[in-house]
């Protein structure tokens, strides 16, 4: 079966009745990373909604959607982030979608991390933000690096959004602020944090594995 094949196949997937199967496309096309499935996925995405059950489902749809590239869903998932979800994960996939999104359109993170800054009551889209920064090894501006180690020192170790910071901050050595933030962090006594920061002093990224 070709590739062109096989994309068509699993977009023809999404529409499947059996939630997991549907969730099986939306994670393959995922990783496939083609805008050629954005349009189908951003539909699927709209049904998969009404029905907060298959939130997985959905949790893969809105990640695809930020693989792919499909920055023509980015005003959809903004009002996304604003509604309520009892699978606090769909926040995650929101944030991480929405960030990989203006990246590509913007070639910066300055106004994610805003976000992430003025709202810090929204752990789980935060998380997201952070992730994705951390997943895609995205050096932002120096002033928006500064007030993200102080962010993550006054969210304390056990912090997710802490651990992502220094994940991200691998590649962020240029910084002075950074090597100080990541020996501190170096004797952090939350493991996932520690082993972030001993990678980071080195410059090396640790590759996660994510759902």
């Amino acid at each position: 079966m070709s590739d062109d094949a096989a994309i068509q196949q699993l977009i023809e997937q999404l529409s499947d009745r059996v939630s997991g199967r549907r969730r099986s496309a939306a994670k393959k096309l995922r990783k496939l990373k083609t805008k050629e499935a954005g349009p189908a996925l951003f539909a699927a995405l709209k049904n998969e909604l009404n029905d907060k059950r298959t939130w997985e489902t959905q949790y893969q749809m809105i990640m695809a959607l930020g693989e792919s590239g499909y920055t023509e869903s980015l005003d959809f998932l903004r009002q996304l982030a604003e509604q309520k979800f009892e699978a606090t994960m769909i926040y995650v996939a929101i944030g991480d979608s929405i960030t990989r999104l203006i990246y590509l359109d913007e070639k910066s993170v300055h106004n994610v991390i805003e976000q992430v800054l003025s709202l810090p009551q929204n752990s789980f889209f935060c998380n997201g933000i952070l992730r994705a920064i951390a997943m895609q090894r995205i050096v932002p501006e120096e002033r928006d690096i500064k007030r993200l180690l102080k962010f993550a020192d006054s969210r304390g170790t056990s912090d997710n959004n802490t651990t992502w910071i220094v994940s991200a901050s691998a590649g962020w050595h240029k910084n002075e602020n950074t090597i100080p933030f990541l020996q501190k962090h170096a004797d952090s006594e939350n493991q996932q944090t520690k082993k972030a920061a001993e990678a980071a002093l080195k410059k090396k990224y640790i590759k996660w594995s994510i759902l």
